[in-house]
């Protein structure tokens, strides 16, 4: 079951026991312990189907700290070319409704150990799920959906990314 839906290198690497870890602690909150960023792809990392510039970049330093997987239906049909060069694991949805196949992605993960960022009214349920959720306004727009679900609104892409690289911009987001 986990190799059918993550892939066969995640569950390698979860059964050899690769854990990455960002730990943050927000004063008058939860320490925040996240092991996985699960990204929607169009709208959220790309626009038309096209990566962001930047996005590539920031996923790669990211992938030193957080397992990297990329959901999407691929609306365009560009994303396992354009993500080529990413360090992480890319899942095409089979469902014709996106929004619980991706809430089931996370809770398989661990949403307590997820960071999810989404715009689209399809990544809700999984942003509200995750232990993070961060909604991004792009190029795109942002469904309202998202932006209700979210923990953290970033501008774009890159700003979201920005807040994992540099934990104290979520620490002053989030602190109580």
């Amino acid at each position: 079951m986990l190799t059918a839906l993550l892939g066969t290198n995640l569950a390698i690497n979860i059964f050899l026991g690769v854990v990455k870890m960002l730990k943050v602690t927000i004063p008058g909150a939860e320490v925040l312990a996240l092991e996985h960023i699960v990204l929607d792809y169009n709208g959220t990392m790309a626009c038309d189907g096209s990566l962001i510039p930047g996005v590539e970049k920031r996923l790669n330093l990211l992938a030193e700290l957080l397992h990297v997987h990329i959901i999407t239906a691929d609306t365009f049909g560009f994303c396992r070319t354009a993500c080529r060069g990413i360090k992480g694991y890319i899942h095409i949805l089979s469902a014709a409704r996106g929004g619980p196949e991706k809430e089931g992605y996370i809770q398989t993960l661990g949403a307590e150990k997820v960071v999810a960022i989404g715009n689209g009214a399809n990544d809700a349920l999984m942003l509200v799920r995750a232990a993070l959720g961060i909604a991004v306004i792009g190029p795109e727009g942002t469904a309202a959906r998202a932006v209700q679900a979210a923990d953290i609104i970033a501008r774009d892409i890159n700003t979201a990314l920005d807040m994992l690289l540099n934990p104290k911009r979520l620490i002053a987001t989030l602190r109580l």
